[in-house]
């Protein structure tokens, strides 16, 4: 493969700036980064050209994609309603299937014959990364250099960038691993894998901490048509802006801190520290309107679609035939999320204030413990006693059983 094209997902970080030159060295390729835009900020883009080239790189391509990740990705996930073990809101594990989909179009372009990244062997990014190459152009070569040099750690990679004299954003007083988008940002390794040790309150970047947030609560509503965002307190914004709006919104008053230790796809548990502002309002207001206009059995089975979709998402399976297929029955189920949640935000918290739709499905005059003319409180005892009914029977059965043994008993 000498002299072949590469295209490598280059982020400047230690990881894939040691990358450059290990394949460059090792195998002589011709090495295409590609740096995917997706909301990780100026200061990790800035001068990334300059470096990849200077580390060894043919070529660069940077590429914009913070639109499409919320538009098509991002905006699906919040309709499905998909929170992974229950915390995580799948900041990376979203931007994942979009950064595999532009390797393949850069690699297309450029008539690379393989793909590289710096996904490590026991994480799940390599998975997520290597299935959306699979799923869209298979017969692209798939290198993944961490299952197949002779480093070992992190600290391995550090010593061999200062020998090459390659620079990197890392160091070992503090080699914990950061990976930050639009929707996110999360802290993995390092100091963190102590599950015991509380993060360095300096470490977050995208939170104040709730204790520093105003003392005053502010006021935000959200308007939703058909389960996607549009307007902020009756401002309409596109779906980048609203989400960057939000981000600023829910930062300051410390809202979207999660401490998790969860299930790797590889079967290990990691620890991980992620702050989701904008998007755990997002998830929470777009909840309560659902509770708020769909029926009981839709509501109910979507919850289990929802957990579906969330390890869809985790476990790297978006370009798939059942992913496309749920895709249906949530949008079926997003007709009448339509309308406007009030929220109040407090010091990491969020509340309810209020709720409206036109499509709400709850009936005051039906709900009212006062007198009304639309439920009749009789028809209950008809219901009950045929809902019931399998209770009843079963209750009948143990007690003539508790009466043949009480015979039994006495002879």
């Amino acid at each position: 493969m000498k002299n072949e094209k590469i295209v490598l997902a280059y982020s400047g970080g230690l990881d894939t700036s040691v990358i450059v030159k290990w394949l460059q060295e090792k195998y002589g390729y011709k090495i295409v980064a590609v740096t995917a835009d997706v909301g990780q900020g100026n200061t990790e883009l800035e001068g990334l050209e300059e470096k990849a080239i200077k580390t060894g790189a043919s070529e660069i391509y940077v590429e914009d994609i913070r639109e499409e990740l919320v538009t098509d990705y991002i905006f699906p996930m919040v309709q499905s309603g998909a929170v992974y073990e229950g915390k995580y809101l799948l900041g990376t594990a979203i931007a994942r299937p979009v950064i595999g989909k532009k390797l393949v179009e850069i690699a297309e372009k450029v008539g690379a014959s393989a793909v590289a990244h710096g996904a490590t062997g026991k994480g799940n990014d390599q998975v997520r990364f290597e299935f959306a190459v699979k799923a869209l152009n298979p017969h692209l070569k798939i290198i993944a250099p961490w299952r197949e040099w002779e480093f070992k750690s992190r600290s391995d990679c550090i010593n061999y960038a200062c020998d090459k004299n390659i620079p990197i954003p890392v160091t070992a007083e503090k080699p914990y691993s950061i990976d930050r988008n639009l929707w996110h940002i999360s802290f993995e390794g390092g100091i963190l894998e102590d599950p015991a040790r509380e993060p360095d309150k300096d470490m977050f970047r995208l939170t104040c901490d709730p204790q520093d947030a105003p003392d005053e609560p502010e006021s935000l509503s959200i308007s939703f048509d058909r389960g996607i965002p549009y307007a902020l307190n009756g401002e309409k914004f596109g779906p980048l802006e609203l989400v960057l709006e939000l981000n600023d919104i829910a930062g300051r008053h410390g809202i979207g801190r999660i401490d998790l230790v969860e299930n790797r796809l590889l079967g290990m548990k990691s620890r991980g520290i992620y702050e989701t502002p904008g998007g755990t309002i997002l998830t929470f207001a777009h909840r309560e309107l659902e509770q708020y206009t769909l029926d009981r059995e839709t509501y109910h089975y979507k919850e289990t679609v929802a957990l579906k979709y969330a390890e869809l998402i985790y476990y790297g399976l978006w370009f798939t035939p059942l992913r496309e297929a749920l895709d249906g029955f949530i949008r079926t189920t997003q007709e009448t999320v339509t309308g406007t949640i009030d929220l109040k935000l407090y010091k990491g918290n969020i509340t309810v204030k209020g709720r409206t739709s036109p499509y709400t499905l709850y009936n005051p005059d039906m709900a009212t413990f006062e007198a009304d003319e639309l439920f009749d409180q009789k028809d209950a005892q008809g219901f009950i006693n045929l809902y019931g009914l399998p209770l009843t029977i079963k209750g009948l059965m143990n007690k003539k059983k508790e009466l043949n043994y009480q015979e039994v008993a006495k002879s």
